[in-house]
């Protein structure tokens, strides 16, 4: 008898949860464009070459739908793979980044650079809401949770590339596994993770896997 070896569950969704590409710097005294209330940057160079490694690594996979956010660094990163299926990746708008109230559009960068006490609360207290404005976790996850069952009960027994926000990922493995809020934070830009979704339940298969990078 060999050894067990996962299967997923009869009508889960396997999700392939993409962090998009590195984007734009940001700039002081310019904000990055903005989407309803948050900063929406392009990919610079090196962002766009690892969505191309991104769309090398999966165009071989039995891919049956892909989805982005309403954010554009989202539409860049999967446009490769899409290329290379012949799809057009669909919108999930609660898979959005998390907002990041006053600091959005590019300052959080700078806060976070200079070690603003109110990002360390947030770190330590794995608390978003810490950040004047921001979204709570609560608020974040809820959504975050929303759009993944979301796409899960549209894909039963299918296999879905969601090109997502760091932030995104941080959130749905930290919902899957119980851990911490801010336990999956860092995921690298291009990166990968894997979630079974199988009716409220989420399995990590995965995460941050870097080996097309």
């Amino acid at each position: 008898m060999r050894q067990h070896r996962f299967t997923a569950p009869k009508g889960a969704a396997d999700l392939i949860l993409i962090r998009h590409g590195e984007t734009q710097a940001a700039v002081r005294g310019q904000n990055f464009p903005m989407v309803a209330g948050q900063g929406d940057p392009a990919l610079r160079p090196e962002g766009h070459a690892q969505a191309e490694a991104v769309g090398a690594r999966l165009r071989d996979h039995p891919i049956d739908a892909i989805y982005v956010t309403t954010m554009q660094r989202t539409h860049q990163t999967a446009a490769p793979l899409a290329a290379h299926l012949g799809m057009t990746p669909r919108v999930e708008a609660d898979l959005r980044e998390v907002f990041l109230g006053d600091w959005d559009g590019g300052e959080f960068r700078f806060r976070a650079a200079a070690g603003d006490p109110a990002i360390l609360r947030a770190r330590d207290r794995h608390e978003w809401g810490e950040l004047p404005g921001a979204e709570t976790t609560a608020a974040f996850q809820l959504r975050v949770r929303r759009g993944l069952l979301r796409i899960a009960a549209a894909h039963a027994d299918e296999l879905v590339a969601v090109v997502v926000h760091g932030g995104v990922v941080g959130a749905a493995l930290a919902l899957a596994t119980g851990a911490k809020a801010f336990s999956f934070s860092g995921a690298a830009n291009g990166s990968i993770s894997r979630l079974v979704v199988h009716g409220e339940e989420m399995i990590v298969r995965g995460f941050n896997d870097c080996a097309h990078l």
